[in-house]
This record gives structure tokens, C-alpha cells and sequence, in this order.
């Protein structure tokens, strides 16, 4: 067997799938390692949502390619959002590398794998998906607990700072008959947990012109599935969110009690110059529509600061809108201009690095300040928790795991193993985790 090495970057949707790729190449002898100084082949999946994380891509590629010199015989790929959206970049910077390819070409790689074997270097990016079945191929689950299902895929929204619909594509829905056969073989395998994913799932069905092909309906199906296990979908656009959708997860006793919803500016004309579909005052809406709805719900989001041409009052407005809003935690970045879109032309309206990095830090420390305030308000309360790990620490075995609405918990016991779902007390809440007891 030949050995493989990824190293993923970036969203659930590529470590789904480097998760694909894993067993695709399954069938041609390549065996996952972790240890890529041993690998054949190296594949580093990239993200290009931020600056950072190409930088990063960039460097890894620049390790390998002297490791290469030692090894000529090693193959050295690169694939995900930088490919599909650097190539030429790529084979300037890197020509030691072996295969470059997108986002729309994973199916191809049998072809493809091929051809590298045979000493070619090769290219290969289209902005047309490879036409092929996915079911036809193995996938190399990672996790003993959590299963991806990518239901949609690509973005019809064109927000001005993002490069989604340029290295994805326009949105693209799965057969709920395809999603729902993956999800059966998921539960055979024991996994415990399903997140659907999309990079907007909540627009999943909208290009199959079938009105009763819906996530909430799609959530529906999956819930009648035999099994214990749980549902997530992961990541929802704000107007896009229906009240056939949170009556869905209503109905559905297996769909957890989280929405993780990215609102990006708490000003309503930064939402607009962001090509935000909403304002300040409907994102509110939706999310005390749901806080409304449901006891002890999580609602998660994403921020972005020094927007172009971001005042300190509208910043302050994100601020004020983390806090009234009581949401839970919050992915946050600087803005980083990307390549190919609007905002990324707007130079003149760009805010100093300075500034960015002071509203960042003011942002995390808002964002520590609610993650807590949210933690709090489960001690004294049961959770149940699905055990994802265990560890030893003091001859105790501590168990860690999610509750239903996404809390990280942590419990010390012996009697419990990784799959198990337990009632656990929450006696202690800190920023970015709970500890807790066990109770029948």
C-alpha cells in the first residue's frame, strides 16, 4: 500500500471532502496515514475565505517541495478554493507540484491519479462539476461519532467580500433520495450524529424546481430514519431561514436545538455595501422569532471587522448587536480583501491594518464576554451530551462531548464510553466549555 497524507484547511465542507478523496484513492492502493513524512502522495486542501489561510497553503507547499528534492519520487497535490482559483499561481510559485485540482474535480481523480503515476504534472480546473456519481465511491469517515453530508453546494448569493460563488459555483442541490441512502449507510456504520452541510443550506432544493423538496422537508425524512442519533445543518443565511424550517425543527425530536447563522455587521448599511440580503433590524427578527420558539436554543455567528469604510459607530453597532442579541459565540476575523471581489476593489474605502486589529481584539473580547453570559445560564441544568472523546488526566477518565444545542461538556466517569448520549448536570460554566456530572 501506498501511503497518503491530507492536510485539510478551511470549512466542514473540505474536510468532507478530503473525506471523499481519502477513499476514492482507497481503490488505487493509497492508505491515509498521519504521518505525512512517510506518505507518497501529499494533498493539502485549501481555503481561501481569508489571506491567512493561503498564506498557510503556500508555506506548506514550500516545506514539501524541499522535502521533494530528497524524495523525487514523492507526489506532491493541491486542491480546494486556492486551486480552483490560483492555478497559474501555483505552477509559478510551486512547479514541483505534481496535480493541481478544484473544487468541481474530485470525481475525476481516478483519471488523474493516473496520470501523475505516469510522471505527468497536471491541471486540472473546470467551473462545470465533474459529472459522476458520488455513490460511487467510498468515503473515508474521520470521525467515530460525526458524519458531513454535503446536501448543496456553491452560492448564489455574491456578498462582496466573498469568494464562494467564484470557487464553488452556483448552488447545486443533492436528490434528497441520494442524501437520504448516505445517511442510512451513516447510521449502519454507528455513527451517532449527521450534519448537513452547504454554504447555504438553508437555499437547499431551490435549483431542483420541486416546491416540496425543502430542507425542512429533507429534515422531515431524515428524522423518520431508524436509529438514535442526531441532526445538524450547518450554515444557515439569515433570510433564508422559513417558519416551515423552524417548524421543522420543532416537529423533529432527532434535529438539535442550534442554528448557526451568520450576520456578518450589526449596521444595516454595511449589511447593504456586504450584499447582505437583510437588515439589522430583520436579522433580529429572525433570531428572537427563534429564541422564542425554543427553550435553551444556541444561536451562533460570524462577524467581520473593518469592513471597507466601517465607521466606529457602525462597528460599535456589531458590538451592541452581539450583546442584545445574547448570542452564544461567534467566528471572527479582520476583513481580508480577497481577489475577484467587489469589496476587494474598494480600496480607497480600505480601514489601516491598525484599526482592523483593535476592532478585532474588542470584538473577541465581546465575544469571550457572551460566550460566558451563555454558559452560565445552563449551570444547575441537564444536558444531554453526546460522548465524543475520552481522556486521562489524575487517573480519571474524563469524557468530552456536545450537547443537543452544541455546548461542549465535560464530565469525569468510567461508566460511559464514546457514542454513548448521557444526562449530565452542569455544576461549572466556563468561557468556551461547561463540566459537569453524570445523572440517570
Amino acid at each position: 500500500m501506498k501511503k497518503l497524507y491530507i492536510e485539510t484547511l478551511g470549512c466542514q465542507m473540505n474536510k468532507s471532502d478530503s473525506e471523499r478523496i481519502s477513499g476514492i484513492l482507497s481503490h488505487f492502493g493509497y492508505q491515509e496515514t498521519d504521518n505525512q513524512k512517510e506518505a507518497d502522495l501529499l494533498i493539502i486542501n485549501t481555503c481561501s475565505i481569508r489571506q491567512l489561510s493561503a498564506d498557510k497553503a503556500y508555506s506548506q507547499l514550500g516545506v514539501w517541495g524541499k522535502r521533494k528534492k530528497d524524495k523525487p519520487e514523492l507526489k506532491i497535490a493541491i486542491c480546494g478554493c486556492v486551486a480552483q482559483q490560483d492555478k497559474d499561481k501555483i505552477r509559478k510559485r510551486a512547479p514541483y507540484v505534481d496535480l493541481i485540482f478544484g473544487t468541481h474535480n474530485i470525481y475525476e481523480l481516478p483519471a488523474l491519479i493516473k496520470k501523475i503515476e505516469n510522471n505527468e504534472k497536471v491541471c486540472a480546473i473546470t467551473n462545470v462539476p465533474f459529472a459522476e456519481n458520488q455513490n460511487n465511491f467510498q468515503i473515508n469517515r474521520k470521525d467515530s461519532v460525526n458524519a458531513w453530508i454535503p446536501i448543496i453546494e456553491g452560492c448564489n448569493n455574491f456578498c462582496t467580500y466573498c469568494v464562494v460563488p467564484y470557487t464553488r459555483g452556483r448552488e447545486r442541490s443533492r436528490i434528497p433520495e441520494e442524501i437520504i441512502k448516505e445517511a442510512q449507510n451513516i447510521i449502519k456504520q454507528g455513527f451517532k450524529e449527521i450534519t448537513l452541510l452547504g454554504q447555504n443550506v438553508d437555499s437547499y432544493g431551490k435549483d431542483l424546481n420541486n416546491p416540496n423538496i425543502t430542507l425542512a422537508n429533507l429534515l422531515r425524512s431524515l428524522n423518520k430514519l431508524e436509529g438514535k442519533f442526531r441532526i445538524r445543518f450547518v450554515t444557515s443565511y439569515p433570510s433564508d431561514i422559513t417558519d416551515d424550517l423552524i417548524k421543522a425543527v420543532d416537529e423533529c425530536e432527532k434535529v438539535c436545538r442550534y442554528f448557526h447563522i451568520p450576520m456578518q455587521s450589526g449596521n444595516s448599511r454595511i449589511l447593504k455595501e456586504m450584499n447582505r440580503r437583510y437588515t439589522k433590524e430583520e436579522y433580529y427578527n429572525i433570531v428572537h422569532k427563534i429564541r422564542n420558539k425554543f427553550d435553551g436554543v444556541t444561536i451562533t455567528s460570524d462577524f467581520i471587522a473593518g469592513f471597507p469604510s466601517e465607521t466606529e459607530e457602525e462597528f460599535n453597532d456589531t458590538l451592541e448587536a452581539m450583546e442584545e442579541l445574547e448570542l452564544d459565540y461567534s467566528n471572527t476575523a479582520a476583513y481580508s480583501p480577497r481577489e475577484f471581489t467587489k469589496a476587494g476593489k474598494m480600496t480607497e474605502k480600505f480601514i489601516p491594518d491598525d484599526v482592523k486589529s483593535a476592532r478585532l481584539e474588542r470584538l473577541n473580547a465581546k465575544n469571550r464576554e457572551m460566550a460566558l453570559l451563555s454558559n452560565k445560564k445552563f449551570s444547575g441544568k441537564i444536558l444531554n451530551v453526546l460522548v465524543e472523546e475520552q481522556t486521562v488526566k489524575d487517573n480519571k477518565v474524563i469524557l468530552n462531548g456536545r450537547a443537543d444545542n452544541n455546548k461542549i461538556v465535560h464530565f469525569e466517569s468510567e461508566k460511559y464510553k464514546i457514542g454513548d448520549f448521557v444526562n449530565v448536570k452542569i455544576n461549572k460554566a466556563q468561557t468556551w466549555c461547561l463540566y459537569g456530572e453524570p445523572v440517570d
